[in-house]
């Protein structure tokens, strides 16, 4: 997704898509994977005491990562931090996990991949496809927002592969080159 169609995720989550008491969690969901570039194993592992909105951080515990990696502590952008305070301090439930849902206290990546995809649809956000042209709405998932931060940091930010390496925290740089060097402008 290109960052303009995010925002447009961003948005409906603000509208009658989303039930007033979880516009602002989806909201911050979405900021979140598209600022962290977390998988939703990740995201719905995370806790609230995973956050430190001071530090303007997210910690991953080695847990909740693919490949048990070593725990990472990951810089947010202010924009999301901003998000996550107003989504912690109007909180509909009180539980230990960041994202709780209606039945739940915690989050599950089957639901976190329908939100993304519902929003996606009522949206109208077709996602860039790797080898050209557009796919439907209905295939945007939460993995569809980490991909999205590899084409941010290449081709909005100017930033290089390594760069991707390490926000995505791909253990082996030829997965990165792999997946992402068709982002590299030649």
């Amino acid at each position: 997704l290109k960052p303009e169609q995010v925002e447009q995720l961003r948005d409906e989550c603000l509208t009658d898509t989303c039930p007033t008491y979880l516009q602002d969690r989806d909201e911050a969901i979405i900021t979140l994977a598209y600022d962290a570039g977390l998988r939703a194993a990740e995201l719905a592992g995370l806790n609230v005491d995973h956050v430190d909105l001071d530090a303007g951080t997210v910690y991953l515990p080695s847990r909740i990562q693919t490949g048990s990696p070593p725990p990472a502590t990951l810089e947010l952008d202010r924009d999301t931090v901003r998000t996550l305070r107003r989504y912690l301090r109007d909180r509909w439930k009180d539980t230990s996990a960041l994202f709780p849902t209606r039945s739940s206290d915690r989050i599950t990546t089957r639901s976190l991949r329908r939100l993304v995809e519902k929003l996606a649809v009522a949206a109208g956000v077709e996602p860039q496809l790797a080898g050209g042209g557009s796919g439907e709405p209905d295939d945007v998932t939460p993995h569809a927002l980490r991909h999205s931060v590899a084409y941010r940091i290449i081709q909005v930010d100017g930033g290089r592969l390594e760069d991707v390496q390490l926000r995505l925290r791909h253990v082996n740089r030829q997965t990165t080159d792999q997946i992402y060097s068709h982002l590299v402008p030649r």
